[in-house]
């Protein structure tokens, strides 16, 4: 067996992309890789036997749809963080190469606590990807550690960890699941049934528009203005309903009737109060009770 040392960087590219497609969405075909690095027909073949070579149970040919599927014992030639990928996601990224970077001594970024299992975010994609039930092991702070039957639809960074949409059979309601606290996952047996897909979970259709404002109570609203590139000190910002809580809390947005909220702790109001009645959550909006 060749070394994947001896592979050339763009090979490794190619790899790495066959890879992540299996692990996060289930299935890969040589179209894919085709589409992604505008290679040839041949040269996609042999980077398939070239990727078997490697790894011989990860795959197999499905002639059904010309497509290779993840086979259940797949394990992983690449090695991801849980943000790289997760991030890479969200923007469409899928040349598996997630590769942790050196961080700069002279630009910092954020500190992140909470670090996603790239296992437990593989099953949630390919559950997404071809629209199956899930039966989890999930830990709540109300209720502890419970097995639950979900249909997913989305991945979701709310400014502080990633939860997963989905419908909920306990409650039968479409809601969120933080994906740290899910410690098991498997498929479910029931299939899902229509009542239980995203196209029946109406918050998250909803788009809804908040309009953003200097706290009333600041003595230089400008300041504020400049930090989110107001235009007449005021920021329309359209965000699904099912999402509005989660940006209203992490931007600390007074959303009190009166703005009472004291500066110090809000340097944003709501201006359009009436939109909360849209809105999921309303209970972890700053204000949102008053």
């Amino acid at each position: 067996m060749n070394s994947m040392d001896n592979l050339s960087h763009a090979q490794k590219q190619r790899l790495a992309f066959i890879d992540f497609s299996l692990q996060y969405f289930g299935q890969v075909s040589r179209q894919d890789l085709i589409k992604k690095f505008a290679t040839g027909l041949a040269a996609a073949t042999r980077d398939f036997a070239s990727y078997r070579e490697f790894a011989p149970d990860n795959m197999s040919l499905v002639h059904q749809t010309k497509s290779y599927h993840r086979k259940p014992e797949f394990k992983a030639l690449f090695q991801h963080e849980p943000e790289g990928i997760l991030h890479g996601l969200a923007k469409g990224f899928g040349d598996g190469l997630s590769q942790p970077i050196s961080p700069s001594e002279i630009c910092v970024d954020a500190i992140q606590l909470i670090h996603p299992n790239t296992e437990i975010i593989a099953a949630l994609m390919r559950a997404i990807q071809s629209k199956r039930a899930l039966k989890v092991k999930y830990v709540s702070v109300s209720s502890g550690e419970k097995d639950r039957e979900i249909v997913p639809h989305a991945l979701v960074n709310n400014g502080q960890r990633w939860h997963v949409r989905a419908f909920d059979r306990t409650h039968q309601v479409f809601t969120d699941f933080v994906v740290t606290r899910i410690k098991a996952i498997s498929s479910a047996s029931c299939e899902p049934k229509f009542n239980e897909t995203q196209v029946k979970d109406t918050q998250w259709d909803n788009m809804i528009t908040l309009n953003l404002v200097p706290h009333p109570s600041l003595d230089h609203p400008e300041a504020i203005a400049l930090d989110y590139q107001m235009q007449d000190n005021k920021l329309e910002v359209v965000t699904r309903a099912a999402l509005a809580g989660y940006l209203l809390r992490q931007w600390s947005v007074d959303c009190s009737a009166k703005h009472q909220i004291s500066s110090g702790v809000c340097q944003l109001a709501l201006s359009n109060l009436d939109v909360l009645s849209q809105i999921e959550h309303l209970t972890i909006v700053p204000g949102g009770g008053r």
